[in-house]
């Protein structure tokens, strides 16, 4: 049966009312979890891209927020400013839009919630940002502000990109929403950003290098670093919904996948597991930036045979 009648309101907005009902009458007060997207599931028959559409909904309302370790909370109710406090400047909206976006990711920061944390109305932010958008760009580079590059370089093109990535991989880590917003197909306007970038080509300065193959050399070096950090809110996310770390999901999809293999077709996999295998994302990482390094190593010292791939 379809899970929407013809004619009748999408099940996640009237699922969302219902929540959005429990919490103007307090029967969900500020703190307090509300139903996850298995449950949702579970209570009204939906499917779970549903379920999620119903809390991602009440999370961009600013009524909700996520919570490592605690799940989808109802967000704290808009409060007065302190006496004393400072007066709002764009600095304490960037900061503020920073903290909602590392404890609950991207989906946590909308301007109604910034503005309560804050105790402003939400347009009065406006005054000061131009929109989400703006503000989503300035909160990217802002962390990497934080975590500037050494100012010591150290010798030789490898260290140099290695230090590079790693810095990089090191901002994603602490924020896994970043990499979600840095565009590698699109520069972006972000000076610190920029940095980065200026620092790859430079690495590869007084090699014989030709400038497009120095930019090929600088962007695959940034692509290779966000694309494997885009997976690490998936992980953080998958682990909050279902309270299992890594190794215990592994672990109880175990017999699943030992069922698989054993179907048929999988024989090299089956064999490649059957004594353990150690792998994530740190591993994966560690493992293929050495071995983009080591191409870039047969680019550059390889001599004339080699192609740069132009």
């Amino acid at each position: 049966m379809s899970e929407r009648g013809r004619g009748e309101e999408p099940p996640y907005r009237r699922i969302a009312a219902e929540i959005r009902r429990r919490i103007d009458l307090g029967e969900l007060r500020p703190g307090d979890r509300v139903p996850s997207a298995r449950q949702l599931t579970r209570e009204h028959g939906v499917a779970i891209a549903t379920a999620t559409r119903v809390l991602a909904l009440l999370r961009a309302e600013g009524l909700v927020l996520t919570r490592p370790g605690a799940g989808t909370v109802v967000a704290p109710t808009r409060r007065e400013p302190a006496r004393g406090e400072p007066e709002l400047s764009r600095e304490r909206v960037l900061r503020t839009a920073l903290a909602l976006a590392d404890e609950g990711g991207l989906a946590a920061v909308s301007m109604r919630q910034i503005a309560a944390e804050l105790g402003v109305a939400t347009m009065s932010l406006y005054r000061h940002v131009r929109g989400r958008d703006e503000l989503i760009l300035a909160m990217a580079d802002a962390v990497l502000a934080d975590a500037p590059l050494p100012v010591a370089e150290p010798a030789g093109w490898r260290a140099r990109l290695e230090v590079l990535a790693r810095a990089q991989w090191a901002v994603y880590r602490r924020h896994p929403w970043v990499p979600h917003v840095i565009s590698i197909a699109r520069p972006q306007p972000l000076p610190h950003g920029m940095a980065h970038t200026d620092r790859a080509l430079r690495a590869t300065a007084g090699l014989g290098l030709d400038r497009q193959v120095r930019w090929h050399v600088a962007i695959t070096l940034m692509a290779y670093v966000k694309g494997i950090a885009t997976n690490l809110e998936m992980g953080a996310q998958a682990e909050q919904d279902t309270g299992l770390t890594h190794d215990q999901w592994v672990e109880r999809q175990q017999a699943t996948f030992q069922q698989l293999m054993a179907g048929g077709g999988l024989a090299t996999m089956d064999a490649l597991t059957s004594g353990g295998v150690d792998v994530d994302l740190e591993t994966v990482f560690d493992f293929g930036l050495r071995r983009l390094l080591d191409g870039i190593a047969v680019l550059i010292e390889g001599g004339p045979e080699v192609s740069p791939g132009r």
